[in-house]
């Protein structure tokens, strides 16, 4: 008898997950966050060449326009932002092409959220304490918080702002990871997310919370570069049992430089002969016309689900995953 039309969770998961929505939507309600929707299928999407999108086609004749669905809502939420929302968070899908496994789905529920005047030292202070509310009673360890920086030297030996190919590639060979060679070639940013998944991050969040911040400037292109040291980004991310859960910034305010960046990133993903994207204009024009200073951060609510249930798979904690959608 078929049974491929069946959940491939749990019920108990599905309440979980109620249970895990009301928590977040009580948490920020009494913290007068606004609650906001925004469309996931739009003219413009991410050019980060490390994300691949779906693509559609809108048909109104005589017209044909390429839409995109989002890898996030954060395009549609900072031109909220810029408009005077206020803070605001958002509970929705998310699509990224290509992407299946036992942490990944290619649609997936998002949580992210962003507080107006915050810096990103505050923002890392409410993550603590919405993670801490959610994992009450599960026995977390105390919140960690590491550089960058000091973490891969910590575990690797090497200075993640000073790029040596050289280096880089003898580490590999000594760690068993060689491959990483012909994989990451001479970028310095592909070196880095190869050897920090592979030899550091299954090492952060020993059944606790391990924020890491201060990511080098070549891996953030929706971040603003720190005042201390341009050779790092205000960015951080989080991680438990060496799950990574979510990705947040200090919000890059500057208009002129967001359009460098994803023009540059648009001539990587040539080079790289990937999918083309459309750089979203109604961003940087939001941005022209005034982003409030602001941090934010989005938050894989499905990996947390699955941390939360103790469960092996994200397909234990969706209803209907790619394979029986």
């Amino acid at each position: 008898m078929d049974k491929a039309w069946q959940p491939s969770c749990k019920l108990e998961s599905l309440h979980l997950r109620a249970r895990v929505l009301h928590e977040i939507r009580r948490f920020f309600a009494e913290r007068a966050v606004l609650e906001v929707e925004t469309p996931l299928l739009c003219h413009g999407i991410g050019t980060d060449p490390q994300l691949d999108f779906f693509t559609t086609v809108y048909c109104l004749p005589p017209l044909r326009q390429a839409l995109f669905l989002q890898t996030s809502p954060e395009f549609a939420m900072k031109r909220l932002l810029a408009a005077g929302s206020g803070s605001i968070y958002q509970i929705c899908k998310a699509f990224r092409n290509g992407e299946s496994g036992r942490f990944h789905n290619p649609e997936f529920t998002i949580l992210e959220w962003y507080r107006v005047g915050f810096s990103l030292p505050r923002l890392m202070d409410e993550i603590t304490e919405l993670v801490g509310e959610l994992f009450a009673g599960k026995g977390l360890k105390p919140a960690q918080r590491i550089s960058y920086q000091a973490v891969f030297q910590q575990h690797t030996g090497l200075d993640p702002l000073v790029f040596s190919c050289r280096d880089y590639r003898a580490y590999a060979v000594d760690n068993h990871i060689s491959e990483a060679a012909g994989l990451c070639g001479h970028d310095h940013a592909l070196w880095l997310d190869f050897i920090f998944s592979h030899k550091v991050q299954p090492y952060l969040g020993d059944n606790a919370l391990c924020l890491v911040y201060g990511y080098p400037a070549c891996q953030s292109s929706l971040a603003r570069l720190n005042a201390q040291n341009p050779k790092i980004t205000d960015r951080v991310e989080l991680f438990i049992n060496g799950v990574e859960l979510g990705n947040g910034f200090y919000e890059l305010t500057d208009a002129v430089e967001q359009d460098r960046r994803f023009n540059e990133e648009t001539s990587i993903r040539q080079q790289r002969r990937l999918p083309a994207s459309i750089k979203d204009k109604h961003l940087v024009a939001a941005l022209a016309a005034g982003l409030p200073d602001c941090s934010g951060i989005a938050i894989g609510l499905d990996r947390l689900l699955m941390l939360l249930s103790g469960s092996a798979s994200i397909n234990d904690v969706l209803a209907f995953p790619v394979d029986r959608a």
